[in-house]
């Protein structure tokens, strides 16, 4: 295994074994943002029409490591996408307090350092064998972001790469292309992160002989204003109509520049990525717990957001909290997300918006599959059912 893993960013040093889970705890279907412990994902199998059985070759790791989250998925490829045999998603808060501090807090840097752990002995369990894995806007921000980096090399085993901006937009894109409305002619895309979102203007995609499509990115921007940041700064419990409105001006404020020069929505629709508008979409499904197989890809018309709006902004904090898309760990950020989504939907007046569960992890799986040529040769490979 030692010289298997080498380049990936898993060092050879001993596993250090996570704590099992807790017995007797919610069911693991429930939203995996809300997962301490997240079961294998067969719904991405679909993502890009993918043909059912796995093309022989390697297992793919892919984690981002957010201001608000820590995400994996372990996937191998199959004929024209790829199918998730193992995931992972905790929300740590990485970036709790730095808007203040400008610091990473010893806390955060535990539960962080924790979830890392698990994502390590996950991907040396699968015998993981090409990874990328990243780290965003809280270690971009973070005076400490370097020291933090230092201690998961020597704590952990792994070996983190802290992406840019431009990086985080242009991964978005590549994991969402798949759900662009083929008949548009082009999409504003938003990722709408804990510490920074991104937006990103996308052509139509030529269709590929195999594989997900490549993104066409017109143009693109990212802010350093998340739902992390936003709600340290304004408050996420008690949100009042007026305050919304200074979040949402807030966020204006930053993309009106970006808006002015490549608006025009005529043929457009929106793709959302992110906790807020998967949030949105399970509450306006009035989903018991939250499915992402309904989720991912859902349509919402502009009432049908806004109709979610005002029910979260009527939602006393005790509300949110039992909601079961919501749930405590996002009761204090929803609406300072619904505020970023607001602004972005006022500068792109687009009637109808889809809704994304994919992100930065399906756009890193898709670039390291597409580098290895595993859909150029997909078609003449023997196809097991295991991978192997």
């Amino acid at each position: 295994m030692e010289d298997e893993v080498r380049g990936t960013g898993l060092d050879p040093a001993p596993d250090r074994e996570p704590r099992p889970p807790r017995r007797g705890r919610r069911s693991p279907f429930r939203h995996p943002r809300h997962d301490r412990h997240e079961r294998p994902d067969r719904s991405h199998d679909s993502s890009a029409g993918a043909g059912g059985l796995d093309v022989s070759g390697p297992t793919y790791a892919a984690l981002d490591l957010g201001t608000n989250n820590c995400r994996l998925l372990v996937a191998r490829a199959t004929r024209d996408s790829f199918r998730v045999i193992d995931a992972f998603s905790r929300i740590i808060r990485l970036g709790e307090g730095v808007t203040a501090s400008g610091r990473l807090n010893e806390a955060a840097i535990m539960r962080a350092v924790e979830a890392l752990r698990v994502c390590r002995a996950k991907m040396r369990n699968r015998g993981v064998t090409r990874a990328r894995l990243i780290a965003t806007e809280a270690c971009r921000s973070a005076a400490n972001g370097g020291d933090f980096l230092e201690r998961v090399r020597n704590e952990v085993g792994i070996e983190l790469e802290i992406v840019d901006r431009e990086t985080e937009a242009r991964l978005a894109a590549t994991g969402c292309t798949p759900l662009i409305d083929p008949r548009a002619e082009g999409v504003i895309l938003f990722d709408i992160g804990g510490g920074s979102s991104e937006l990103v203007r996308l052509g139509r995609c030529a269709p590929m002989r195999h594989g997900p499509p490549h993104p066409d990115i017109n143009a693109w921007m990212s802010i350093p204003v998340g739902v992390v940041t936003l709600a340290e700064r304004h408050g996420g419990v008690i949100v009042g109509r007026e305050l919304f409105e200074t979040m949402i001006a807030e966020v204006t404020a930053h993309i009106n520049g970006f808006a002015e020069a490549h608006g025009g929505t005529e043929g457009l629709h929106m793709l959302g990525t992110s906790g807020t508008v998967t949030t949105i979409a399970g509450v306006y499904l009035d989903l018991p717990r939250y499915e992402r197989r309904r989720v991912d890809g859902c349509w919402m018309s502009g009432g049908q957001v806004n109709d979610v709006v005002e029910r979260l902004l009527d939602m006393s904090y005790e509300g949110r909290v039992a909601n079961p898309c919501i749930g405590a760990e996002r009761a204090d950020l929803v609406l300072a997300g619904c505020a970023i989504l607001e602004a972005i939907r006022r500068a792109f007046p687009c009637e109808r918006l889809r809704v994304a569960d994919r992100g930065l992890r399906e756009g890193m799986l898709v670039q390291m599959m597409r580098e290895d040529g595993v859909w150029d040769r997909a078609h003449d490979a023997p196809m097991t059912h295991d991978g192997r």
